[in-house]
């Protein structure tokens, strides 16, 4: 068709024409529709959950809706002053949000408790306020070097006076075989050790990579290796197959699981019921976590689990066994180094031969061999 012949066509879809400067309506929908089915369930909720929390905080505190206009930089700064605990005088911390606006706040059920919020909860809320202005098209109050410097003094603060970004605990080696040792042969026992093992040994799976499992996923290479593929994930959105190796124990008990509880399709990991029965649904990221709990505290166990715990946990136990980072990094499929080093290097640290340089004989040999000190 020739440019003559399509001006000619214009006549009839001339209703259709669209404005090139803005999407058409079905179109934004779409598109909002893409972003929505390429994020993460867990992600949604974490975004629904803070822009549920700035709608709250901006009517009671300024007495403005959430979306009728960007918002400046001082809100954001406000923000953060209302919500970090300050130091004061004589190891007091305080916050400036009023309490009438913080007992509304918890009253509304946006906020569990009265009080200061964690420094990453308010980065977090920062962020996804960030993301929702970019989304917008509209200049984002976080990108304001003025609220980067308060951020990042608030932190240098926070850590002067002792305040401590927590970490969930890393299930390293010992602790995983005290969980697995918690795994009877019931088909509860069975299920809860594939899973932890392919969680830890497959490479610190996410809860969401576990959850996400299908029974097709899954092929016997041989009888000591099972392989396992990967598709969408946090840090890989092409969704092309990635199979990874579980070896060993890992794939034992992942043959055990099957074979107590043999599907043709489905999720890998399903629910159970009274008497072991195996349910058709697939478990859920928060049932994960709970099985962390709930063999850690089996195994009598110390610490903050969770199902990140597993993850942390390979990460730091590869640093202790001398496992090149990028093969680790192989199997996690973290992008970023930074992100992966602090638990790496927690794990190296331990087996390193600068924590062994003192050779010497045991601090009792030493003291005996003293001559006793006179009392002052």
């Amino acid at each position: 068709m020739n440019v003559l012949n399509i001006t000619d066509q214009l006549s009839l879809v001339d209703e259709t024409l669209l404005d090139p400067n803005f999407l058409a309506i079905n179109a934004q929908e779409a598109a909002a529709a893409f972003i929505a089915a390429g994020t993460a369930a867990n992600t949604v909720r974490s975004y629904r959950s803070a822009l549920a929390y700035w709608s709250a905080w901006l009517l009671l505190r300024y007495g403005q809706a959430l979306g009728d206009a960007p918002l400046p930089p001082t809100v954001a700064m406000q923000f953060v002053l209302d919500h970090l605990a300050r130091p004061l005088e004589h190891g007091d911390r305080a916050h400036l949000l009023p309490p009438a606006i913080d007992a509304a706040l918890v009253t509304a059920g946006v906020k569990a408790k009265r009080g200061p919020l964690a420094f990453n909860t308010v980065s977090h809320r920062l962020a996804v306020l960030g993301k929702w202005h970019r989304i917008n098209e509209w200049d984002s109050p976080t990108e304001a070097s003025a609220l980067k410097t308060l951020l990042r003094e608030a932190r240098k603060a926070q850590s002067r006076q002792g305040v401590s970004v927590r970490k969930k605990t890393a299930i390293v080696l010992e602790p995983l075989q005290a969980l697995l040792a918690t795994c009877d042969d019931g088909m509860r026992g069975i299920r809860d050790r594939a899973l932890l093992l392919l969680a830890w040994s497959g490479g610190g799976r996410r809860r969401s990579e576990v959850v996400g499992l299908q029974i097709g996923d899954v092929r016997h290479l041989d009888a000591d290796t099972w392989l396992y593929a990967l598709g969408t994930t946090k840090t890989d959105t092409g969704g092309a197959r990635r199979e990874k190796p579980l070896r060993g124990p890992a794939a034992q008990a992942l043959t055990a699981w099957l074979a107590a509880a043999p599907a043709r399709s489905g999720p890998l990991f399903r629910r159970l019921y009274k008497g072991g029965r195996v349910g058709t649904a697939g478990l859920s990221g928060d049932q994960v976590a709970r099985i962390v709990k709930r063999r850690a505290e089996l195994a009598g166990l110390d610490g903050d689990w969770a199902a990140h715990s597993l993850r942390s946990g390979f990460v730091t136990e590869a640093g202790r066994q001398g496992v090149p980072l990028g093969e680790v990094m192989a199997m996690t499929e973290h992008r970023s180094v930074t992100t992966v080093m602090g638990y790496f290097q927690a794990g190296s640290l331990l087996e390193s031969r600068a924590s062994h340089l003192y050779a010497g004989p045991p601090l009792a040999d030493e003291l005996s061999d003293k001559p006793e000190m006179e009392a002052d």
